[in-house]
């Protein structure tokens, strides 16, 4: 069964959310410079690159991601192609079987564009009505492959607010440029930050036996 890795690499000045801390990979101890190994130091914030935000993100004493059920977090999902979309709302997803999928994951952009070079303005927002149709629907966890699920000059952020109210998982900056549309097994396992209101986590998607 073929794996399909959908995490970003996190690297060195890597593109982040406007106002989050930038990304810093660098050399602390070093074998080329006398040093009996290679240590790296690392600075980030907790939303860099793909990672999962947890209700803590916009509730002050809501769980953290190291409370987040992970039975919801693995298990099986679908990939809907929505990169054709200029923004997703309710009506985008009337006609989609969500009732019968616990885990949702939206692919918001050309597959060429997909990686780390796309401007971020690119993508397509899921909206507050869209939100509520995905909660009412009895959806556990909401992907994207955009660094938030709102649209980028949302100040308010309604999608995150109904979403993480109701319990819903969001797991955001995936790079779903290689993968079809289609049934997967998601596997994803975030940091276990002690509450954390959001972790960097290792996605993969694991093709259905046929």
């Amino acid at each position: 069964m073929k794996l399909f890795d959908v995490t970003r690499p996190i690297h060195h000045a890597m593109p982040v959310y406007p106002g989050d801390p930038e990304v810093s990979v660098e050399p602390w101890l070093s074998i080329a410079r006398g040093a009996p190994v290679n240590v790296s130091r690392l600075a980030m914030g907790s939303h860099t690159g793909t990672h999962v935000d947890a209700p803590a993100h916009f509730r002050e004493g809501a769980s953290g991601v190291d409370r987040l059920p992970l039975d919801a977090l693995i298990g099986p999902t679908r990939v809907f192609d929505l990169a054709a979309s200029a923004h997703i709302d309710a009506a985008a997803l009337r006609g989609m079987d969500l009732a019968s999928q616990p885990r949702v994951l939206f692919k918001t952009r050309p597959a060429d564009r997909g990686r780390d070079g796309t401007p971020e303005g690119s993508f397509a927002g899921l909206t507050e009505d869209a939100a509520r149709l995905l909660v009412a629907s009895g959806v556990r966890l909401v992907g994207l492959d955009a660094m938030t699920v709102d649209p980028l000059d949302s100040f308010s952020l309604p999608a995150h607010r109904t979403l993480l109210d109701a319990g819903v998982i969001i797991l955001e900056g995936l790079d779903l440029s290689a993968v079809p549309p289609g049934d997967y097994e998601l596997l994803c396992l975030p940091l276990n930050i002690r509450h954390g209101d959001g972790a960097p986590a290792r996605v993969v998607l694991r093709e259905l036996a046929k």
